[in-house]
């Protein structure tokens, strides 16, 4: 798997795991986190390669759909980049506003919380 859609997959799997099963959530963390085999998981969980498979395409699938729905990813990535942005301008053009440089590091930590 491209390692760009595999990191989209983890990125849609921390905004929308607590809306999966336990056993979608459990699958997820073992193929894309842990990046367990197909065959690991099935063994782990006693049942077929292909249950496996089509559970995670199932629930990859439905991550996608929460996102097209939701958009909490793509809103966070657009935050980022505004705050991205926000800090450059910062840094090129007041880099000694120590207040204004405080604000806006509090507005990227309110953000990871």
């Amino acid at each position: 798997m491209e390692l760009e859609k595999s990191m989209r997959l983890n990125m849609l799997f921390d905004f929308y795991q607590p809306l999966l099963t336990v056993k979608q959530n459990n699958y997820l963390q073992l193929y894309y986190a842990d990046d367990y085999s197909l065959g690991e998981i099935a063994e782990e969980y006693q049942v077929s390669r292909q249950a496996v498979y089509d559970n995670i395409k199932r629930s990859t699938q439905l991550l996608e759909n929460y996102e097209d729905r939701l958009h909490l990813y793509g809103d966070y990535q657009n935050r980022q980049q505004a705050a991205d942005h926000l800090n450059d301008y910062i840094q090129q053009n007041y880099p000694d506003d120590e207040a204004l440089i405080r604000l806006a590091s509090r507005l990227l930590t309110l953000e990871e919380e």
